[in-house]
């Protein structure tokens, strides 16, 4: 079926009034109009993945996706112009216009674009799809799943098979009812997984199912049929698992997803006093990494400060922190704008953050401490000054002057330095 036109304000605020074609610069709204789907592709001449993923691309858009209603758009990351138009010029498709680097920046960074090629997919609208246009398309080059939108966790749960130690099958409902939660545990047989871990399905990425069947009866608890491959890849996409082992934290009541960190959620609470381990609105750097690799983080350094101290220090923090997870929420975005964290331990990630930023090691008489880490904007990070009395006022002052871009002391880590 034909798609319809989009709205043409949300498609030029991301791209802009004018997009280059193959002739030259060409209307947005007109260039898009009646799509299906649109592609924004982050590439780059200088990137050897790219040069081999792009002719594949152009040859699946050429062949079969433009014909269904997919539209491409380049997004380039090369040097120079120069390098750009020579790149172009072996592309079947629009692109943005090289000169608005700004605008560039702003869709990386919408997008949480990390490493090229990168292959984003959105609605006729201008709204997301998926991030991993690149997996997608690679598994269906002719488009028969255009536009590619990911199963949501109900949906794949729903329809899957779920087997016991002895090989019966059982209902996840029946399973679930009644409990304040259940996990999902993506794990394989020579995986140093965690005990204290207590999922209710185990996901298995082993390669046979002999492999499958000893680790499995290991298991108390349930596990995915291994046979559903398809299954086990619809729901990955759905919980955002990117390596294992993973533990994500779903509502026995409609399949939410209520906290895809379980690992750091459950080892911080192995006897689950908290359950179900609902996200808090500030996180400790103790208990992970969280989203830093995703989203700008205001983090708090409070080592040398006492229990009762450092729980204040959040609890001041925690309305501030919630509001933006909540105009995050009411704007359909997954992600807030600001993450917040405290560090309360002087050892495991504290120590390596603090190296990172050229903060030494807490003196048992250290005040906190405040820095912002934008990992997702260049790896930029920014400290506050020593004598900084750490406050709710000093915080909203800080983030007042990373938003106005007047903070002093900007440097740059590289990016995605924080494993999940």
């Amino acid at each position: 079926m034909a798609g319809y036109v989009g709205s043409s304000s949300a498609l030029e605020d991301l791209f802009g009034a004018k997009l280059q074609g193959k002739e030259g610069p060409v209307s947005t709204s007109e260039a898009l109009a009646g799509k299906n789907a649109i592609g924004i592709y982050f590439s780059a001449h200088w990137c050897p993945p790219c040069r081999g993923f792009t002719p594949k691309l152009a040859e699946w858009y050429t062949k079969d996706l433009k014909a269904k209603g997919l539209e491409v758009i380049f997004v380039s990351s090369d040097r120079d112009e120069a390098a750009f138009n020579d790149y172009f010029g072996e592309q079947p498709w629009l692109a943005l216009p090289f000169e608005d680097r700004d605008r560039k920046d702003s869709l990386s960074k919408k997008f949480k674009v990390q490493g090229i090629p990168s292959f984003v997919i959105l609605d006729a609208e201008g709204k997301k799809i998926t991030t991993d246009g690149r997996g997608a398309v690679e598994k269906d080059p002719t488009g028969v799943d255009l536009p590619w939108r990911p199963k949501s966790l109900k949906e794949v749960l729903s329809g899957a098979k779920l087997v016991k130690g002895d090989g019966s099958s059982v209902n996840l409902s029946d399973a679930v009812a009644g409990k304040k939660a259940f996990g999902i545990w993506y794990s394989w047989f020579s995986c140093q997984c965690f005990e204290r871990f207590v999922p209710v399905v185990c996901v298995s990425s082993d390669r046979d199912a002999d492999s499958f069947k000893s680790y499995f009866a290991e298991q108390p608890w349930l596990a995915l049929d291994f046979d559903n491959r398809k299954a086990k890849e619809e729901l990955s996409t759905a919980c955002k698992v990117e390596g294992i082992p993973s533990f994500v934290i779903l509502d026995p009541s409609d399949f939410s997803m209520i906290n895809e960190d379980g690992r750091a959620a459950s080892s911080g609470d192995p006897e689950g006093k908290e359950l179900p381990w609902i996200p808090k609105a500030v996180k400790d750097l103790a208990q992970g990494p969280g989203a830093i690799n995703e989203v700008p983080t205001v983090m708090v350094f409070c080592e040398s400060s006492s229990k009762e101290e450092q729980t204040a220090l959040a609890d001041a923090l925690t309305p501030l922190a919630q509001n933006y997870r909540d105009e995050a929420k009411a704007a359909g975005d997954e992600d807030p704008a600001l993450g917040f964290m405290v560090s309360t331990s002087a050892e495991g990630l504290a120590e390596k953050v603090r190296s990172m930023i050229n903060l030494p090691a807490p003196s048992t008489k250290e005040k906190p401490r405040m820095a912002l880490l934008d990992m997702p904007h260049n790896g930029s990070y920014y400290v506050a000054d020593e004598d900084t009395d750490v406050n709710l006022e000093a915080v909203m002052k800080f983030i007042a002057d990373y938003k106005g871009d007047t903070l002093t002391g900007h440097a740059k880590l590289p990016t995605r330095v924080f494993p999940k």
